[in-house]
């Protein structure tokens, strides 16, 4: 069960709040940020931020006041005060801005990819286009299920998250059509050469770890695909991901507030 701590919307030409409207399915852009820690700290927050107003001038959702407002939105909404575990989304559409700040859940182990056949519209976008996604993920145990998204045989993203396949020590991701998320942008500041292939379902047996990498998945590895007998070989590339991630993590500095 999803439990928020807040959920709000605002008119982006004044700021004023109205009643929440999730803006699923709209022409739109989101961003979803950790936020953890007292007082606060969310990781790769300037990347998110940069990405996000990036994306809405590609959706041709222009305003030069825009990341003024979303500052001022998130100061009026985050503490100091408060001991953070969760996840803040941030959507915009060409009239409203809605937030909000849900409990984040830490992968299990013991975790099973489905195979959908689903590919997102736009989606080297963070686009609001994620009603069937969401459909799908509404119906799972999000610590130990997500969806992989397929199309023509192949793999493209999870519902929530980053794909990295491992055989031995090489590493390989999609070659296209998904989101390269920031989780994911810092892991290839981590790992010297991220193999771009088409993963095909035909060949996944020949993979040794299955790796999730998100804001909200964090690092997790996955142990089953059921429905072809996929199993985890091993946790040998997850472990120094893992540590990579936990660094970063230690290093980041609190939030500015404004």
């Amino acid at each position: 069960m999803v439990i928020y701590l807040l959920k709000k919307s605002y008119q982006l030409k004044d700021l004023q709040e109205i009643d929440f409207k999730d803006l699923w399915g709209d022409h739109g852009i989101f961003t979803t940020m950790w936020i953890f820690g007292k007082p606060p700290k969310i990781l790769f927050f300037e990347n998110h931020i940069k990405n996000l107003i990036k994306s809405l001038n590609k959706y041709g959702i222009k305003n030069k006041l825009i990341k003024k407002n979303i500052l001022e939105i998130i100061n009026k909404n985050l503490s100091k005060n408060y001991n953070y575990n969760h996840l803040f989304r941030i959507a915009l559409n060409k009239k409203l801005i809605s937030i909000s700040l849900r409990k984040k859940i830490s992968s299990k182990l013991d975790f099973n990819l489905k195979l959908v056949n689903l590919k997102r519209e736009r989606p080297q976008y963070k686009n609001l286009k994620y009603k069937k996604i969401l459909s799908h993920l509404s119906k799972m145990d999000n610590t130990k299920s997500d969806i992989a998204l397929v199309f023509k045989n192949k793999i493209l993203e999870t519902g929530t998250s980053n794909l990295l396949f491992i055989k031995g020590k090489k590493v390989f991701i999609p070659k296209k059509d998904y989101y390269e998320g920031n989780t994911y942008k810092f892991f290839k500041t981590k790992i010297k050469n991220i193999i771009k292939k088409d993963i095909l379902v035909d060949e996944l047996k020949k993979y040794d770890e299955i790796i999730l990498i998100g804001s909200g998945k964090g690092v997790t590895s996955v142990k089953t695909i059921k429905q072809i007998g996929w199993k985890r070989k091993n946790l040998m590339q997850y472990k120094i991901f893992s540590k990579y991630y936990l660094s970063e993590i230690k290093k980041c500095k609190l939030y500015k507030f404004k």
